[in-house]
């Protein structure tokens, strides 16, 4: 008699906020491998950020999002998400194995978690108001400065290294960083025109079902009015 062997695999949970542009990369690159979530959100600003609460706390000392649970390992940061996702299940990789496409791939991700993402982070832009008496017109114009910067390092970077999407014609890990990025480029109203290239891939991005998805506006938590 044959015996069916089944290999349950635990569904991953990931914490998460809609507008959070971090979480908002893991959730494209979930859906990118295919793979199925569980969303447990946590809201930013709810009751002084529950990503303080002591439950969040002991999974991500950090309190930052995104963090993932799967088969009993927590890991939090975008690029070590990705990277895990990659090692574990390897249908659409998001991160080339060739040694020049995968250090382009990790450049043009730097440029965006590491050069404009942190300098309009949630807790600068509280800081910058709060202890350092930044009108609202100060706050959008320090925004708009950093994105436009970085923007203008990863147009000409985009030249070598772009097809449909950031490297070649298949989406990866940079699609997964810039397409939030230019959300928030759009929401504080940062002038595109001089970057055809990134707009290009944004609206590729954008017609893309594991984009569509990821979209702020289609979250479990996503307010009515938002």
């Amino acid at each position: 008699m044959l015996i069916a062997i089944i290999q349950v695999v635990d569904m991953i949970k990931l914490y998460s906020y809609f507008r959070s542009s971090s979480s908002y990369r893991v959730r494209i690159a979930l859906n990118l491998k295919g793979l199925e979530y569980e969303t447990i959100p946590v809201h930013l600003l709810n009751d002084g950020g529950e990503q303080f609460k002591p439950e969040f706390s002991k999974l991500n000392p950090s309190h930052r999002l995104p963090v993932i649970e799967h088969e009993g390992n927590v890991i939090a940061q975008s690029v070590a998400i990705m990277t895990y996702l990659d090692a574990q299940f390897a249908d659409h990789p998001l991160i080339p194995e060739e040694p020049l496409a995968k250090a382009q791939c990790l450049q043009l991700t730097e440029i965006i978690n590491s050069d404009i993402q942190p300098l309009q982070n949630l807790s600068v832009l509280k800081k910058l108001v709060k202890e350092h008496g930044f009108s609202e017109e100060e706050k959008v114009a320090w925004i708009q400065h950093w994105i436009s910067l970085g923007f203008q390092s990863l147009e000409t970077l985009l030249e070598k290294t772009s097809g449909e999407f950031c490297l070649g014609d298949s989406p990866s890990m940079p699609d997964c960083f810039l397409m939030p990025q230019i959300f928030n480029a759009l929401r504080w109203d940062v002038e595109m025109k001089p970057f055809p290239l990134i707009t290009k891939i944004g609206k590729n991005c954008e017609a893309h079902q594991a984009f569509i998805e990821a979209h702020p506006s289609n979250q479990p938590d996503t307010p009515k009015d938002a």
